[in-house]
């Protein structure tokens, strides 16, 4: 049993992947300001924003996971989600791709919308 107790993490490719390629984008980026070089300090930004996008893609292939709790079974960072075509509940990720929707109890109303003042 680990510290956390009997709990998924959450480790994914997608986050490790993501995480690795953040590391060296952000080692670039140190390195650029050691060296005092421009092009070195945009290579090492847009390998950092490449991680993002990185993480994202993969996320939305099936490598990234859902938050909340899942079965022990999809526990291993190595199992895919084959949920993640449909998109999760309440992920950004997902709905900035078109997929999924908020969970019916965060979704807005529309019954309380307040009228608009002209003046």
């Amino acid at each position: 049993m680990s510290a956390h107790g009997h709990v998924d993490m959450g480790h994914t490719v997608a986050g490790w992947a993501g995480t690795a390629t953040a590391v060296v984008g952000c080692t670039v980026l140190g390195t650029a300001v050691a060296a005092v070089s421009a092009p070195l300090a945009l290579a090492g930004t847009a390998i950092t924003l490449g991680a993002a996008l990185l993480t994202w893609l993969l996320h939305l292939a099936g490598w990234g996971k859902p938050s909340g709790p899942r079965p022990e079974s999809a526990w291993p960072w190595r199992v895919r989600d084959r949920t993640a075509r449909h998109g999760h509940p309440d992920c950004l990720g997902c709905r900035l791709a078109g997929r999924g929707k908020p969970s019916p109890e965060k979704a807005p109303s529309t019954a309380a919308v307040a009228p608009t003042l002209t003046g």
